[in-house]
């Protein structure tokens, strides 16, 4: 028979020799999950203008179509000491004094030879968070394409929004309506019929998601808004003057 102070001992060297064991993995472990973390990014901000690219794939596609990323202050400044990439959003809307947010936009130069400007946003779906990239033509209005992800969203119902059919909808709808006034883009129940440029069809038994997912865009887009019409205006200006936009 052990005593009680011999199986006390051995316990907690085993629990210490555990500790120390799964320590060793979980540092050995950290930069291939770091790195699986960012080529999973790149991958997300590729899909938002329609390029699908695998694991091994993702860094050179990444460098190839992202030609710029810049990161804006609250006020819509530029802050070049910051590299866009490294934001994580779900942080910085944390921040409890929303003047010292970041937000991050990525160029993409398209294979049609026109650039695409990328917005991550970040919400609340009924379970979770929820999350994507929307992809804006050069006329910082039209929708060129998106990607959006869940955490825990239902299976078959709020789900969906990580699908090819639900975010192909998005394709070609505007943010801002034909006066210049901003109204996002917005999930209906019920369906927006065809020729809604501003409505596509909400889940079906996952009202909540969607209702998520349009605040998601409006709340992200709000956010960025003097930056849309500053650079609305500067193409304004150039058809005007008979310019191009730098």
């Amino acid at each position: 028979m052990f005593s009680n102070r011999y199986i006390f001992v051995y316990s907690s060297i085993m629990v210490i020799v555990v500790a120390i064991a799964l320590t060793i993995v979980a540092v050995s472990l950290k930069p291939m999950q770091e790195a699986n973390v960012r080529i999973e990014k790149m991958q997300n901000i590729l899909k938002a203008i329609n390029i699908t690219a695998t694991p091994k794939e993702a860094e050179a596609a990444y460098k190839k179509y992202i030609v710029k990323t810049f990161t804006l202050k609250a006020d819509m400044t530029v802050d070049p000491s910051v590299d866009a990439f490294s934001v994580d959003l779900a942080k910085e809307l944390k921040k409890t004094n929303p003047a010292d947010r970041l937000y991050p936009v990525y160029v993409a130069a398209l294979d049609n030879g026109d650039t695409s400007y990328i917005f991550p946003l970040r919400g609340k779906g009924l379970w979770g968070p929820i999350w994507g990239y929307v992809a804006l033509k050069n006329d910082f209005n039209t929708i060129y394409g998106v990607m959006f992800d869940h955490k825990g969203e239902t299976p078959g119902l709020g789900a969906e929004i990580n699908t090819d059919k639900f975010q192909q909808q998005f394709f070609g709808k505007t943010i801002f309506d034909e006066n210049g006034s901003f109204t996002s883009v917005k999930a209906i129940k019920g369906g927006a019929g065809p020729n809604n440029p501003h409505g596509i069809d909400a889940i079906s038994g996952g009202t909540i998601t969607s209702n998520g997912l349009s605040d998601m865009i409006h709340d992200g887009f709000t956010a960025y808004l003097p930056f849309l019409k500053t650079k609305i205006n500067q193409l304004n200006t150039d058809k005007t003057d008979g310019g191009t936009q730098l």
